[in-house]
């Protein structure tokens, strides 16, 4: 078992939720995630995969949230991860003749840009790019580019 998974699996929940932010920090930079400075991570943020992971400085990822790193995730600064978030990059090919329609998994990197903002409870999935300081509303599930300054989410269409 890699020291990544270590770390991420066991280790950060022994911490307080919202204390010890150094400590967490730099076990995970130990394990080989690029973290900036002033990173707030969760005790209980879970992280699965073993591919880059980014954190930029002054980003906050709430309790609950989780990062399924089976592709690149890339997180810039200043970025705001509310409690229960799921960025994931891993799926599967739809196979209608194969014997279960999920077919053969597929994973694509996620990339949410500089002083963007994930409400709580979004789902990001594979492929998804979060352009700088956009919005994506409580609840959310997000597939494709949100651009910059734009909110989205279920039944909103406003910009900033």
């Amino acid at each position: 078992m890699n020291k990544f998974i270590v770390v991420c699996r066991f280790l950060l929940p022994l911490f307080p939720e919202t204390r010890c932010f150094g400590l967490k920090r730099m076990l995970l930079r130990l394990a080989g995630v690029y973290v900036g400075d002033n990173v707030r991570i969760c005790s209980s943020v879970r992280i699965l995969g073993s591919k880059r992971l980014h954190i930029g400085c002054n980003t906050w990822i709430g309790p609950e949230t989780m990062l399924a790193v089976f592709d690149d995730i890339i997180i810039g600064d200043n970025v705001n991860i509310a409690p229960r978030c799921y960025i994931g990059t891993g799926t599967h090919f739809i196979e209608p003749d194969g014997i279960s329609i999920a077919g053969k998994g597929k994973t694509s990197p996620i990339i949410v840009k500089d002083g963007s903002w994930l409400c709580v409870g979004v789902i990001l999935l594979p492929g998804t790019i979060i352009k700088e300081k956009a919005v994506v509303a409580a609840g959310s599930t997000v597939k494709g580019e949100v651009q910059e300054y734009e909110i989205v989410g279920s039944g909103l269409a406003n910009h900033v």
